[in-house]
């Protein structure tokens, strides 16, 4: 599967682009903002990235924006969530170890996806 990624879309909208990739992480995956930017064809969009999953209590369905990471497996994101544990505590129920706001078996667990949805 893969999302359109056609940036001259009429009705194209990035931050339902980013919400419909970050749905199709597996659990027990995390992804990176520039990983999800890359794939939507934004190379340098980790930063709106980041701006959708800050969004992301507002789209239509759920949205794990917790297994979206940095490009060094840290929860940068933690800091928007309900509570300072929030993010940890998501990723560790779907079985990801954390230590010290890292995730210390990143390269494993990275899923990549422009590898995996094309």
């Amino acid at each position: 599967m893969s999302i359109p990624r056609n940036p001259t879309e009429a009705h194209r909208n990035f931050f339902q682009e980013v919400h419909e990739v970050v749905r199709l992480v597996p659990p027990g995956r995390v992804t990176t903002y520039g990983a999800i930017a890359h794939y939507l064809g934004a190379r340098h969009g980790a930063r709106m990235v980041g701006w959708a999953m800050m969004a992301a209590h507002t789209a239509d369905g759920y949205v794990p924006a917790h297994r979206v990471l940095n490009r060094l497996g840290m929860l940068t994101g933690r800091l928007h969530y309900a509570t300072p544990t929030a993010m940890q505590e998501a990723l560790e129920a779907e079985g990801i170890p954390v230590v010290d706001d890292v995730v210390p078996d990143f390269k494993k667990r990275f899923w990549d996806p422009s590898a995996e949805l094309e």
